[in-house]
């Protein structure tokens, strides 16, 4: 390998100097992939509903470089033209944009409400399509066919098999966000911008604390997982950091696994 390889290289997997906005930043997934980024060297913007929970995260990851917190709802009526309105404000450019704010909702099938649908829609899909859409201009003011400016969506291991608990409208609509991916990276790969998802398996948040949360129930999580453990932050830092970095620059489409396996073990 020559001397000028051996220097490319050097900045493979770089993301230092890019602007990022992650929502659903101040825990869980979101925490995990905002830490990294900050610490890779991105400036950071964070979005959450619980102002008080958001300036915490953001305080807290600020030590290590620049996170800013931009609290609001997403899913209600101008919440993301107020985010994309806000990072304009200070930017005049998003190199990455992290789709990972979502809810969940678990009932027995004769028991699951109508309603479940119509709030995850709008929090799994339909936000998440409207901000990638209303981000555009910032996104395109960043792309380019050498460093194409990058979103990533945050789906589920449940939106590519059928998960055991009753969560029929998280699994429908972590689907769709996987089919979304597809059909938005198809759509603006002209325009120098990749579109891929991240389908967790078991990972500390909100979501699985019913069941991380109780030693026994985790110890039996883990033993489900091919890889024998649940997911660290680390290892979804570092999937997000790679789409975002050189190193992912040719991938688009894509929905990843990072799930120690299990999903090749889901029925």
């Amino acid at each position: 390998m020559n001397d000028e390889s051996s220097q490319s290289l050097d900045g493979l997997f770089s993301i230092a100097g890019k602007v990022a906005v992650v929502t659903g930043g101040s825990r869980g997934i979101g925490r995990m992939i905002a830490g990294g980024f900050v610490r890779a060297g991105c400036r950071v913007y964070i979005t959450a509903r619980k102002a008080a929970a958001c300036d915490a995260t953001a305080a807290e990851l600020s030590a290590f470089g620049e996170c800013i917190s931009m609290p609001l709802d997403l899913a209600v009526d101008g919440g993301v033209e107020a985010l994309v309105q806000g990072v304009s404000e200070r930017e005049d450019r998003l190199h990455i944009l992290v789709n990972n704010a979502g809810a969940t909702w678990g009932a027995p099938l004769e028991e699951y409400p109508l309603s479940a649908f119509d709030k995850l829609w709008s929090v799994n899909v339909k936000a998440l399509f409207a901000l990638t859409v209303a981000s555009l201009p910032l996104l395109r003011a960043a792309a380019g066919a050498a460093d194409p400016a990058r979103v990533i969506n945050i789906g589920s291991i449940d939106g590519l098999g059928v998960p055991a608990v009753e969560s029929y409208a998280y699994s429908t609509t972590k689907a769709g966000v996987h089919m979304l991916t597809r059909h938005l990276a198809s759509r603006l790969a002209p325009d120098s911008i990749t579109v891929n998802a991240i389908a967790p398996g078991p990972f500390d948040s909100k979501m699985m604390a019913y069941l991380l949360d109780d030693p026994q129930l985790r110890a039996a999580v883990a033993d489900s997982v091919p890889l024998g453990r649940v997911g660290e932050p680390e290892d979804m830092a570092g999937t997000a950091i790679f789409l975002a970095s050189r190193a992912g620059r040719y991938l688009t489409g894509a929905v990843i696994p990072v799930d120690g396996g299990l999903s090749t073990i889901r029925r």
